[in-house]
């Protein structure tokens, strides 16, 4: 049987956030553990939205914090698979933070494995990705990178 493809563009997600009192720590900016709940939601999407199913986060591979967001601000967050392997998803979040003018400042870049679950809560098969752009071959060629890198860490920690 023949694997399913979708494209990128069929599992993107936006998501827009005002940043509220709630939502900042002592120094008035952004809590990073907030941020990362966000992140996590978005990754969540994509990868449900590519696969069709359940899915589970794995682990969040990288988080850079480029800037901060404060109080009242427009936080902007883009979703878009960069990787799949058989059962597994690798989802690339960019943050931004949007200016009134509509100007947006990268604040954050987070790259989150999720694994695609049956109905008995084990990995199953996810569909291939076809790859349209430039952009996307360079993002899947550097997530095959990141997926092998994973591979021989958790090979090192046993």
């Amino acid at each position: 049987m023949e694997r399913k493809t979708r494209t990128v563009a069929d599992s993107r997600v936006e998501q827009i956030q005002i940043v509220m009192p709630e939502h900042i720590n002592g120094y008035g900016r952004l809590f990073g553990g907030q941020l990362v709940a966000w992140i996590d939601i978005v990754a969540g999407v994509v990868a449900r939205r590519h696969c069709h199913n359940e899915i589970t986060t794995v682990c969040i591979d990288n988080l850079n914090f480029k800037a901060p967001a404060y109080a009242n601000e427009t936080v902007i967050l883009i979703g878009r698979l960069s990787y799949v392997g058989t059962t597994s998803m690798e989802v690339r979040v960019d943050t931004y933070v949007e200016a009134l003018d509509s100007t947006r400042t990268l604040v954050n870049t987070a790259y989150l494995v999720m694994v695609a679950l049956d109905g008995k809560e084990r990995p199953m098969p996810v569909p291939g990705l076809t790859l349209v752009s430039d952009e996307e071959r360079a993002e899947w060629e550097a997530g095959k990178r990141r997926s092998e890198l994973r591979k021989q860490r958790r090979l090192e920690q046993y």
